[in-house]
């Protein structure tokens, strides 16, 4: 529980973290309903029946869903598809349905790519296009803006964001305020709007123009997108200041700002140009562009951040391959940065402002990621609701089975997208779905092929009376608690030497995001100076060997570095053709294999003690 002392603190950050893409989709999401690529006509009858949809979206996908029913699906304290992962493989293997569980966590982890690449690209290249509000002339300007503001953006991911971040609540706070305070003002001319929030408007939309609904579908879904940040983020700022956050502040705004644009158009149809700018007064639209591009650079940092964390998980559960990843604050244990996933991004949402170059466009490619990874959500916890929660399996049918109907809507909506953009997010979640299982079977046949050539250790104690023994320690690291690992053996066959003390290390993960230091390591003394070590570490953790091997004191074993030799195995993968990989996924594993962040820089190693001896393997 969080003191009371901490709680408005976490609250303020929450709402400048956990809510920047729910919070600028007002940004985008009724202009693109009434004026985007399938535009609803702007009637008093269609106003009303998408206000009500929209509303009862963010009740029913946000409130229901996530904040009252998944959210409870923690994995100690923290949240997202992975941690759902982690948190349900172990429970389903008595079920046989560990490898459909295990798949749709993956590729929702995958899909997650594709929803971070397109939001930084439509939040801050909405934000800009005010500029054509303020002056027409503008219009040549939003796009190289843009691509400046978010060049900027990533440039200074490797600085940390520790800075900025104390930024974020306040900013969001004024950018919430600003958002109902413009919603009111438009409320005010025409009160008769907020009847919208019965949902019999919704129902009688939908029955009466249920071709038009179904295409309305696809784009009132922009308003929900960021709802699964509330999820993912859990961990930053526990379950309670988010809840608090959503119910007394986020949400209240939220809806009054689409009340706000519809009461808008009620009365000014012609606004639908861009109904959230046309809001504001004239003197306040150049202030209204900066803020909302400061509020959209916060939303596409979260997602940034989000991405470096799933990146992060995703090498710990063995996912990745090892990456560079920096830590960017002494204090703050959640802020890393990881080079390749910002790089990656940066380039991707640079060629989506340049292909697309407007907000409309883009909005044609979201939504299908987001839908997907909501979608896949409610699977997962639905085997959470029988797996753990032990709930009747009416009840499950009942809860789970509605909010996958609403899933289903909204995923089926936004399949009409793909020929307009959609493919994107499908192109990049595919192909990181490609690389994140091929990453883990090519680890798992490599696993297999050295299990093949070792030997047991009992065996091969049994066989080092005669060999020399020099002094020191040597730290072997290996994959496999079992046996004798290879680089053992080949520094055994090429020094034919072996030092006084022979420890043994293996590296696992856990399915918990943290390991308490009593439980991290298990230290097993053998025969003829040999040890065995298993270090524990949660996925959200990073590996310090050393550290480790400090912590070994309380089991009577020290270790002096200055003395200590630590010996790595380098694998060279040569592809194979063999039932068990296509040739392709060979290549791609072998490839990734090949630009590993070295063992060595990941487990921090001291660089001067480091012995590499390689070896050939086919898969």
């Amino acid at each position: 529980m969080h003191s009371r002392h901490a709680l408005p603190a976490l609250t303020i950050s929450a709402i400048g973290v956990v809510f920047g893409d729910i919070g600028t989709s007002p940004l985008y999401a009724m202009k693109e309903i009434f004026n985007g690529h399938h535009p609803i006509p702007v009637t008093p009858e269609n106003i009303f029946g998408i206000l009500s949809m929209v509303f009862w979206s963010i009740m029913v996908m946000v409130t229901i869903k996530y904040v009252a029913v998944i959210m409870r699906a923690d994995n100690r304290g923290e949240g997202g598809s992975l941690a759902l992962l982690a948190l349900i493989t172990d429970r389903a293997k008595s079920s046989g349905l560990t490898w459909i569980i295990t798949l749709l966590g993956i590729f929702a982890a995958a899909l997650f790519y594709g929803d971070s690449m397109i939001t930084p690209a439509i939040s801050v290249l909405s934000a800009v296009e005010g500029l054509e509000i303020v002056a027409p002339t503008l219009k040549p300007y939003v796009v190289p803006v843009t691509l400046g503001v978010l060049s900027g953006l990533f440039f200074i991911q490797k600085r940390g964001t520790g800075t900025i971040g104390m930024l974020f609540g306040p900013v969001m706070i004024l950018w919430f305020a600003i958002l109902g305070v413009l919603g009111v003002i438009k409320v005010a001319h025409f009160p008769g709007v907020l009847a919208a929030l019965n949902p019999v408007y919704a129902v009688n939309f939908i029955s009466t123009h249920t071709g038009l609904a179904f295409l309305a579908l696809g784009s009132v879904v922009l308003a929900v997108t960021g709802g699964e940040a509330l999820y993912t983020d859990m961990g930053h700022f526990g379950p309670f200041p988010i809840r608090l956050a959503w119910f007394g502040f986020v949400m209240p705004t939220l809806v009054l700002n689409y009340f706000g644009q519809g009461a808008l158009l009620l009365y000014e149809p012609q606004a639908i140009e861009n109904p959230f700018f046309h809001m504001a007064p004239s003197w306040a639209l150049v202030p209204l562009v900066i803020l909302a591009t400061m509020a959209t650079i916060i939303a596409s940092q979260a997602v940034i951040s989000g991405a470096f964390s799933v990146a992060r998980q995703a090498i710990q559960m063995g996912f990745l391959p090892r990456m560079l990843i920096v830590h960017t604050s002494g204090k703050a244990k959640g802020q890393i940065y990881v080079p390749f996933t910002n790089w990656t991004l940066y380039l991707a949402v640079i060629a989506l402002v340049i292909g697309f170059k407007n907000s409309s466009n883009l909005a044609a490619a979201y939504g299908i990621a987001v839908t997907g990874t909501m979608m896949i959500d409610t699977i997962l916890v639905a085997f959470v609701m029988v797996l753990m929660w032990r709930w009747h399996w009416s009840i499950v049918a009942v809860v789970a089975g509605t909010l996958f109907m609403f899933d289903l809507a909204f995923f089926s909506s936004n399949i009409l997208k793909i020929p307009a953009g959609g493919w994107f997010p499908i192109a990049i979640g595919l192909a990181s779905f490609t690389v994140l299982t091929t990453w883990r079977l090519g680890r798992r046949l490599i696993g297999e092929e050295m299990a093949k050539q070792s030997i047991p250790i009992d065996a091969f104690l049994d066989s080092i009376f005669d060999v020399h023994r020099v002094n020191g320690t040597a730290v072997f690291m290996t994959s496999s608690k079992e046996g004798v690992p290879a680089a053992l053996l080949h520094n055994l066959k090429h020094n034919q030497v072996l030092h006084e003390r022979v420890v043994l290390v293996t590296v696992q993960t856990t399915d918990t995001p943290y390991v308490l230091e009593l439980d991290r390591i298990y230290l097993h003394k053998m025969r003829q100076g040999f040890v065995r070590l298993i270090i524990r570490y949660g996925f959200m953790e990073d590996p310090d060997i050393p550290g480790a091997l400090m912590s070994c004191k309380r089991f009577g074993e020290s270790f002096d570095f200055m003395e200590t030799t630590f010996y790595l195995s380098r694998e060279t993968i040569v592809p194979k053709l063999a039932h068990q990989i296509s040739p392709l996924r060979a290549r791609l594993f072998a490839l990734m294999s090949k630009n590993a962040t070295s063992a060595t820089e990941f487990f921090k190693i001291p660089t001067d003690r480091v012995v590499e001896l390689g070896t050939q393997l086919e898969i």
